[in-house]
């Protein structure tokens, strides 16, 4: 069991990615905390994971404010007795659209929830982690930050932010023993805000396009990137910091 005692918050985890990755993780022995703003979302995944055998809780909390990510923290302190883990998975996306049609409002939902949300998850999470002699932080960009698509360029450079404060957050907590990675998965059709990356409804030449550039030859899912975070999560990654693992089948353009 490669994160057994693991406590473990995921937020997003109400679905697609976050919720692979509660699972996963659930899977090998950890005690996760569900975070989401999708309540009955949320809850259906502890139950699965509980139905399963795994040790799950769900909290709810909006991870652009400050009280409530403190609130979550406590909650997996106060549920599993310390925290190792702390997955910043939630994620918001502005629709494909030139970068001048976006409002000032879609821009702030973007940073606040894609950025912001790392930042305030620092502040509540870093305390808990250097109280138990370290842990991991895993933070989920894409590969957007590293070879953009037009049209999505707020978000292109969220993700960018993500990755390069990633990076600069593990050579600030390294001595702490707290390691900080990130994930870069690949767009994949299936989430709940594909039709937004795309620009619009997910169909056959869209998926054609997109997959074109994937030299594997399929899309990711979110087990591809659970994967990696378990990996990640786990003490077979205690010398692994400051890296960011692209799950993406080598997307060329």
């Amino acid at each position: 069991m490669r994160a057994q005692n693991k406590s473990v918050i995921v937020t997003g985890a109400g679905n697609g990615i976050g919720e692979g990755i509660a699972k996963r993780l659930a899977a090998e022995g950890a005690q996760v905390i569900v975070n989401d703003i999708n309540e009955a979302g949320g809850q259906r995944v502890v139950a699965e994971i509980t139905a399963a055998g795994g040790t799950a809780a769900f909290f709810k909390a909006d991870v652009t404010h400050s009280a409530q990510v403190k609130a979550l923290v406590d909650e997996a302190v106060r549920l599993y007795g310390r925290l190792d883990v702390m997955v910043n998975n939630a994620g918001w996306t502005h629709r494909n659209r030139p970068m001048l049609e976006v409002s000032e409002e879609e821009f702030d939902k973007v940073y606040a929830i894609n950025m912001k949300s790392i930042y305030l998850s620092a502040i509540h999470a870093v305390p808990a982690l250097r109280k138990v002699g370290g842990g991991s932080i895993i933070n989920i960009a894409s590969t957007a930050g590293l070879r953009p698509r037009p049209g999505l360029t707020w978000y292109n450079g969220s993700k960018g932010a993500v990755i390069i404060t990633s990076k600069s957050m593990a050579a600030e907590l390294g001595p702490d023993n707290i390691r900080v990675n990130c994930i870069n998965p690949v767009f994949n059709p299936d989430t709940g805000l594909a039709a937004e990356f795309a620009g619009g409804p997910v169909d056959d030449a869209r998926r054609a396009k997109f997959l074109a550039t994937i030299p594997l030859g399929r899309f990711s899912t979110a087990l591809d990137v659970a994967n990696a975070a378990l990996y990640l999560a786990s003490d077979e990654a205690s010398f692994i910091n400051g890296v960011c693992i692209e799950v993406d089948g080598g997307r060329c353009v």
